[in-house]
């Protein structure tokens, strides 16, 4: 399988502020791969390194491909072959959902045409085909991501790069726009993604890359590098009155023990030493289930605020 996008050794900072060190990852054609990270751990710019919106630092090491074009010399290719998915929406609010599609036609060339049954394709595509006529400020919130979505597939990309994509959504919405990755995915379109919801990158993601501070921390098939790294059942102490009492079946060796505000979590693979822990519990006072990826985020970056948070 052909790479979509390969980087190695990407720096980029802003005057004295580094924002991505030595990040290294590629991207198979067809996949889905997943950033993610802490505010300020350099996601963000790492996409925008590969659709000409940052410039990496000048680095003899530095190598940067997306379908075989440096996005540093060729910038334009590479446009040519992204659709991109900012993570804030930039839709023109006077004009209608129609309108607002026509002038992105118009900026990629399209012949009126083929334009309009372009648009006609994604309004259907993404559930907006009676919404044609309103004014995007009539729009739900939902409705414009799905628009600003709808709006990247205009050129027919091979690369669709999304920037926290459903961040502020509702979990119906957010379900629908998955289902509509996963589509795009299942017909040969490269995903990449940035994302705070480890679900989502659970659900779509063939790759995760974990970045803290800058640098990468963790790579792989999510379901590996959550059977890699981390427990397999957690039990979550919410009535703290009953720590003194669960202290004295904890053991060091088999469990882990994290402190979380109102919360104590005990993670462990041993699921006859996390039963033995809430034997004597009511239901009511501990959560029982298995580890997922938000567990294994908060161990590769922690549970402390960073100063960009």
């Amino acid at each position: 399988m052909n790479n979509a996008v390969d980087v190695a050794h990407l720096y980029k900072s802003y005057g004295a502020f580094t924002a991505v060190t030595d990040i290294t990852f590629s991207v198979p054609s067809g996949t889905c791969a997943s950033f993610l990270g802490p505010n300020g751990a350099g996601k963000t710019t790492c996409m925008k390194t590969l659709y000409g919106r940052a410039d990496p630092d000048p680095h003899a090491e530095t190598t940067m491909h997306v379908f075989g074009f440096d996005p540093r010399t060729q910038e334009l290719d590479v446009k040519a072959r992204t659709g991109v998915v900012p993570q804030d929406d930039n839709l023109d609010l006077d004009l209608n959902v129609e309108q607002n599609l026509m002038i992105y036609c118009a900026f990629y060339g399209l012949r009126r045409k083929y334009a309009r049954r372009r648009i006609d394709e994604l309004l259907e595509f993404m559930e907006l085909g009676d919404r044609r006529r309103a004014r995007v400020r009539e729009l739900s919130g939902g409705m414009q991501r799905r628009l600003i979505l709808a709006r990247a597939l205009l050129n027919e990309p091979r690369l669709l790069i999304l920037d926290e994509p459903t961040t502020g959504l509702d979990p119906q919405v957010r379900h629908l726009i998955w289902d509509k990755l996963l589509d795009l995915k299942h017909q040969g379109i490269t995903l990449l993604l940035t994302t705070h919801y480890m679900e989502e990158a659970f659900q779509l993601a063939d790759n995760v890359l974990i970045m803290d501070k800058s640098r990468k921390v963790l790579e792989g098939h999510p379901r590996r590098i959550l059977a890699e790294n981390v427990e397999s059942h957690v039990v979550e102490l919410t009535n703290l009155t009953k720590l003194p009492a669960v202290e004295q079946t904890i053991d060091s060796r088999t469990i882990r023990r994290e402190d979380s505000g109102s919360r104590v979590l005990l993670y462990s693979s041993d699921v006859s030493a996390l039963k033995q822990v809430t034997g004597e519990l009511d239901q009511w006072d501990y959560l029982y289930r298995e580890t997922n990826l938000e567990d294994l985020f908060i161990k590769a970056t922690g549970r402390r605020l960073n100063e960009l948070q």
